[in-house]
C-alpha cells in the first residue's frame, strides 16, 4: 500500500487544491504517469503516481484544498475490497491523516474555555473541522475529549444531510452557509455525488459579494480565478513589504539589432522561433549582476542575502488569468542561444501548465518583458523575496545623435528602448541601481553579439 501525498510545490507553498483526478477508483496506475492535477498559488501542474498498483482509495475530492503532506489517495490493495466504492468519509480521511508524522513543533496540552484539557492532536482536529468544543461529548478519563470522539462526531455530522439540499455537508460547510445566509439549493456541489464542499461555498460567497457591488444592470461580474486571486495577493504583499523604487535608462540597441537582422532568419530556421531582444537583455543583465551582486539578493532578518548563483526568473503572462515566473536555474554561464531556448521552453510550458514542481522556486532576479506589446515604460512589482525586477520595454526606430569618426555629430536612425529597474530601497540605494543600469547599457551597446550568438 502506498499513500499519495499532497506534495510541496514550492518552498513557500503550504497547501494545494486537487483540481482533477486523472484516474478513477479501481484503475491500474503506473509509477510516473499523471495521477491528478493540483493548483497552488505558484503553479497548476500534474502530479505523477508514486508507485504501480490499483487506485484503491481517493480520500480528497476534486475542489478540496488541503495542507502539504495530507494523504490524498492510496495505491494498492483490492479495488473491489471494502471502502473502495468511492470517496472515503471524513472520519477515514482524518484517520489516515493522523497516521502521518506531524512535522510541526509539538505543544503542551491545551485547555479549552471550559477547563477541559485537550491534547495537541485533538486541538488540531477541532480547529481543522471548525468545531465548538461544547458540542463534543468526551468519553475519556474524567470526561476528557479523545481523538476518536472528534472523529466520530465529524463522521456523524458529515452523514447528516442538509434540510434544504438533502446532501451531506461537513461542519465547516454548514457554518459558512449559515453565517453567510446562503441557500444550499443555489450552490453547485463539486464533491462526490454533488456534495457541497468548502470551495463551492467560498466561490458562492465571492460571487454574491461581487454581484452586490455591481453598479448597474450593464455591468458584467467576473469572479477572480484562483490564480488571478493569488497573483493579486502576491502583488499587494510585495508592495507592502518592499520599498519600491523605479529607475529608467534609455539604451541604444543598434548593435543588437544589426545581429538580429543579419542572423534572425537563419536562427528561426534552426530553432523554430524568432530571435527577440529578450535573450540579449538576459545575457547583459546576468553579466552586470556579476559586478553588482547586491541586486541578485533577497532581504532576510535585518540582513541582505547575496546569492552566488543567478537563477533567472522570466515573468510569463497567462492570458489575463494571472502570471507565473518560471526560473532558469544557474543561468550565470548561459549564452544568447541557450537563454533563448530556455526562455522559449519555460514560457511555452507555463502557458500549457506543464511546468515541473521545482521550476518556480529559488529565483534570485526576475525579468518581465512587455516590450512585444509596444510599451514605453513599465514599473514592475518585485517578485518577493527578491530585491529587484527588470522590465524590458519596446524597442523602436528613433532619431539619435551619433558621433562620427572625425568627431562630428550627426543624426542617425537607431533602435532604441528603455530598461526599467524596480529595486528595493532597503537593499540598495539609488546610486547602486543607476550604476547597474549604466553598465548594462554599456554591455548592450558595445558587446560583440555576433560572436556570442555564433559560438
Amino acid at each position: 500500500m502506498t499513500n499519495v501525498m499532497m506534495p510541496q510545490l514550492g518552498e513557500t507553498v503550504a497547501d494545494g487544491t486537487v483540481t482533477k483526478w486523472l484516474k478513477s477508483l479501481g484503475d491500474m496506475v503506473t509509477k510516473g504517469e499523471p495521477l491528478f492535477e493540483v493548483s497552488t498559488d505558484k503553479v497548476d501542474t500534474e502530479i505523477p503516481a508514486p508507485a504501480d498498483g490499483i487506485l484503491s482509495k481517493i480520500l480528497v475530492a476534486e475542489g478540496e484544498t488541503v495542507d502539504v503532506g495530507t494523504v490524498l489517495a492510496v495505491i494498492g490493495g483490492d479495488a473491489d475490497g471494502p471502502g473502495d466504492a468511492g470517496i472515503e468519509p471524513v472520519a477515514a480521511q482524518a484517520k489516515v491523516a493522523s497516521s502521518v508524522p506531524n512535522t510541526r513543533a509539538s505543544k503542551p496540552p491545551d485547555l479549552a474555555g471550559d477547563g477541559l484539557q485537550l491534547s495537541p492532536v485533538v486541538r488540531r482536529l477541532i480547529e481543522e473541522h471548525d468545531l465548538d468544543v461544547g458540542d463534543l461529548a468526551g468519553t475519556g478519563p474524567n470526561g476528557r475529549i479523545t481523538k476518536q470522539d472528534v472523529l466520530d462526531y465529524v463522521a456523524n455530522a458529515e452523514q447528516q444531510p442538509s434540510p434544504q439540499s438533502g446532501k451531506a455537508q461537513s461542519p465547516i460547510v454548514r457554518r459558512l452557509i449559515r453565517e453567510n445566509n446562503i441557500d444550499p439549493a443555489t450552490v453547485t456541489g463539486s464533491g462526490p455525488s454533488g456534495t457541497i464542499v468548502r470551495n463551492d461555498v467560498e466561490s458562492k460567497i465571492q460571487a454574491n459579494t461581487l454581484s452586490t457591488t455591481a453598479s448597474g444592470g450593464d455591468d458584467e461580474v467576473i469572479p477572480f480565478t484562483k490564480i488571478r486571486r493569488l497573483t493579486a495577493q502576491h502583488m499587494v504583499m510585495s508592495k507592502a513589504t518592499s520599498a519600491h523604487t523605479l529607475m529608467v535608462r534609455e539604451v541604444d540597441y543598434e548593435r543588437v539589432d544589426m545581429v538580429r537582422r543579419q542572423y534572425g532568419a537563419k536562427f528561426k530556421e534552426d530553432e523554430g522561433f524568432s530571435l527577440t531582444y529578450l535573450p540579449f537583455n538576459a545575457v547583459a543583465a546576468i553579466e552586470t549582476l556579476r559586478e553588482f551582486p547586491h541586486l541578485n539578493a533577497s532581504v532576510g532578518n535585518d540582513e541582505l542575502i547575496v546569492h552566488r548563483r543567478v537563477n533567472l526568473g522570466i515573468a510569463v503572462d497567462l492570458e489575463n488569468d494571472g502570471l507565473v515566473v518560471p526560473v532558469l536555474q544557474d543561468a550565470q554561464n548561459a549564452g544568447v542561444r541557450d537563454l533563448a531556448r530556455g526562455i522559449r521552453d519555460v514560457a511555452t510550458r507555463a502557458r500549457s501548465k506543464k511546468l515541473g514542481v521545482d521550476e518556480l522556486a529559488h529565483g534570485t532576479f526576475t525579468i518581465t518583458n512587455p516590450g512585444p506589446y509596444g510599451t514605453l515604460l513599465t514599473g514592475a512589482i518585485i517578485n518577493q523575496p527578491q530585491v529587484a525586477i527588470l522590465s524590458t520595454d519596446a524597442v523602436t526606430r528613433t532619431p539619435v545623435v551619433v558621433t562620427t569618426d572625425d568627431g562630428l555629430e550627426s543624426i542617425a536612425i537607431h533602435s532604441v528602448g528603455m530598461l526599467a529597474l524596480t529595486f528595493d530601497h532597503r537593499a540598495v540605494d539609488g546610486g547602486y541601481a543607476a550604476r547597474f543600469l549604466r553598465r548594462m547599457a554599456e554591455i548592450l551597446t558595445t558587446r560583440d553579439w555576433q560572436h556570442d550568438l555564433l559560438q
